[in-house]
């Protein structure tokens, strides 16, 4: 790739930053303007013109998944080499590598949670929690380490700063005091340690900090408005007093104030760096003006002076929905409803999510869904790779490919997985559909890389790579999520729930700091769908109870016609449970899907035109490559096999084949109709 490819795509905003290769470099980028495209292309032509060698970056992020993103783009980019971690991940690399020269003996290990050690410094002062109060006072730990407050200040603090500890500050203060004592005698260290003790050896230690600099000499610190004090000391002692620094954030999605995280670095970075580039990326890519007018309009109302107005890019979509329902149950209904027509539309169930504030509001909605027979799936509870039945999967997986069957990957795969749960059709719901989905998940993934020529050993090495990168494959089911999890994500569809006031904002929300922060919640929740999206509320929380409730303060003004004259919509019958399908040849029940979207078995014979396949493998080729995503995300190999049988001639019975629903018509179905009528696609 030459440098000028590097460059080649970008809008002028974005090329501007890929073009800042020296720092400081302050990007505000909003919601959907490509932020990730821009970073990854300014430190890939970085490093393909000379700036800078792949080993000298550290590219900082949140997430571990947010991390493998990147390395992959920059490998596609030309730069494999690059260093991105996130915070702790880097500091917890460099404090392992250098305390057995500096400190001696073994490092300390690591706790994955505090509740343990929070539980014996309960009963170190003869106090029995609740669960809830524990996980609440682990947070307090954790907010009073991250901004560098100790045991002896922590109840000033929090009064200052209007925190509402689950006891007594008094009584946290002392928890505290005797968790880090625990901590200390057991040699272990939390995830804010490690960044500490990062911090203090290299400060202590000249030889280390030297070391670590000569490495690091290019920084890129992603999602900048969520950085905490804890981090900003550790990201200055790395620099050293060097300005090659690049940050990315958005103010008006800083949403984690609560944890410790503040906006001011990023929105004081000019101040902080006087000849910083300060570049706005506004222009959105994800979603559609309908969508870009709301979330506009929403902070619009409050009082951010950092606001950044997002223009949009995409053609025209539906309208947001604004619906006000009796009572929780039946707005719950009501979304089930909506949704289960967007599913007969042809929009997939994993690109539909329901928002709402806190995760007690997902019960309702699980109890819809199950009765209206949709799919879903819960984000935030469990992670897909330490799911029993997924790591049950994996070693099977693993076993079978050391001892090859010689038998297709994916028949494996799924004879595998049926062994361990996965059924021809899904069951009802609750547990049993959650454990049914993502083994499908799986089965899914090995049939989209056996389409791509992979084996059994290849996929192996995918799911490992995945689970390193916390990095699931789709699951069918709609996504049910807590606006806070939902951040950094998109979806089709999106429904914001249960938007009434003392749950948006939330009823602890005092402060004007806190109602802004409620308010930039809702923006994030707004600016995840690409082009449907539902506001509603409920009146009442049961049947039949006092309707006494307000929609959101937020909404006012937003939904252009009075609340109490929005009613939801009559019931309808649940859809039937989908047939079985057979094959079009032999007749025999089909249970992969790769053979029921041929509508045959693998093993019988196919008649179709050789050469109307290869040109819908040429159209895919070239409209993945200009749409720059994988050919598989157009149409997999097993779909264009399906169109090249059964050579569709209306959009009719292209929607008959699996795979194909009405938002692949909308996209590509005219291209695909004109080469199976033998023609050219425009």
């Amino acid at each position: 790739m030459e440098v000028d490819d590097v460059l080649a795509g970008l809008d002028p905003e974005q090329r501007e930053v890929a073009e800042a290769v020296r720092g400081p470099v302050c990007v505000l980028a909003g919601a959907g303007t490509g932020k990730t495209r821009a970073i990854t292309h300014r430190i890939a032509h970085a490093v393909r013109s000379g700036v800078v060698e792949p080993s000298g970056v550290l590219a900082v992020t949140f997430t571990t998944r947010a991390a493998g993103e990147l390395r992959q783009r920059l490998r596609a980019l030309g730069a494999p080499g690059v260093q991105a971690r996130t915070f702790h991940a880097a500091a917890l690399r460099q404090l392992t590598y250098f305390w057995p020269r500096v400190i001696g003996g073994s490092a300390p290990a690591v706790i994955e949670s505090k509740l343990p050690l929070i539980v014996e410094a309960c009963r170190s002062i003869r106090r029995n929690p609740e669960r809830s109060e524990l996980r609440d006072i682990a947070a307090e730990v954790e907010w009073a380490k991250v901004t560098q407050v100790g045991p002896e200040d922590y109840v000033a603090a929090a009064a200052k700063a209007h925190r509402t500890p689950p006891v007594p500050a008094e009584e946290v203060a002392r928890l505290y005091d005797a968790y880090e004592r625990i901590r200390r005698e057991r040699h272990l260290v939390d995830f804010e340690t490690i960044l500490e003790l990062t911090a203090a050896v290299m400060t202590e230690h000249r030889e280390v900090a030297a070391q670590i600099r000569q490495q690091y000499r290019y920084f890129v610190v992603d999602e900048f408005q969520d950085v905490n004090p804890l981090q900003k000391l550790l990201l200055d002692t790395w620099l050293g007093g060097r300005d090659d620094l690049c940050v990315v954030g958005d103010p008006n999605q800083t949403i984690y104030s609560f944890t410790g995280a503040t906006p001011r670095y990023l929105t004081g970075f000019a101040v902080e760096y006087p000849k910083a580039a300060v570049i706005k990326l506004v222009r959105d890519y994800r979603s559609t003006p309908q969508v870009v007018n709301l979330a506009n309009m929403t902070l619009a109302k409050g009082r951010s002076p950092h606001r950044l107005e997002l223009i949009a890019q995409r053609p025209d979509g539906p309208a947001p929905a604004f619906t006000e329902y009796d009572d929780e149950p039946a707005e719950a209904a009501g979304v089930a409803r909506a949704i289960r027509k967007l599913i007969d539309q042809g929009v997939s169930s994993r690109e539909i999510a329901v928002l709402f504030r806190v995760n007690a509001q997902s019960e309702a909605y699980e109890e819809a869904f199950t009765k209206a027979e949709i799919p879903y799936v819960l984000r935030g509870a469990e992670r897909f790779f330490e799911r029993p039945e997924v790591r049950q999967a994996v070693v099977l997986l693993r076993g079978a490919a050391r001892s090859a069957s010689g038998e297709p990957m994916a028949s494996e795969v799924h004879h595998i997985l049926a062994g361990v749960g996965l059924t021809p059709q899904p069951p009802g719901g609750g547990k049993a559909r959650e454990k049914w989905e993502s083994l499908k998940a799986l089965a899914d993934l090995a049939e989209d890389m056996a389409a791509e020529g992979a084996a059994l050993p290849d996929f192996i090495v995918e799911l490992e790579r995945r689970a390193a990168e916390q990095h699931a494959p789709p699951v069918e089911g709609v996504t049910l999520a807590s606006l806070h999890a939902a951040k950094g994500l998109e979806w089709d569809a999106v429904f914001l729930v249960g938007l009434t006031d003392g749950m948006m904002p939330i009823v602890y929300a005092e402060t004007p700091e806190q109602i802004e922060e409620e308010r930039r919640l809702l923006y994030v929740g707004i600016t995840r769908a690409r082009a449907h999206l539902g506001l509603s509320w409920a009146l009442a929380r049961a049947p039949g109870g006092r309707k006494g409730r307000r929609p959101s303060r937020f909404l006012d003004g937003l939904t252009g016609r009075p609340a109490a004259a929005i009613r939801s919509a009559a019931p309808r019958e649940r859809r039937a449970v989908a047939a079985p399908v057979h094959c079009r040849v032999c007749g025999r029940t089909l249970v992969i899907a790769a053979e029921q979207k041929l509508g045959r078995c693998s093993t019988c014979p196919a008649d179709y035109d050789e050469s109307m396949l290869e040109s819908l493998k040429a159209w895919r080729t070239a409209t993945a490559k200009e749409a720059k995503v994988p050919p598989y995300v157009i149409f997999t190999d097993v779909t264009l096999q399906a169109i090249a049988e059964r050579a569709p001639t209306t959009e009719q019975d292209l929607l008959s084949i699996t795979g194909i629903g009405r938002v692949k018509l909308d996209k590509y179905g005219d291209a695909v109709l004109t080469i199976c009528r033998g023609g050219e696609p425009a």
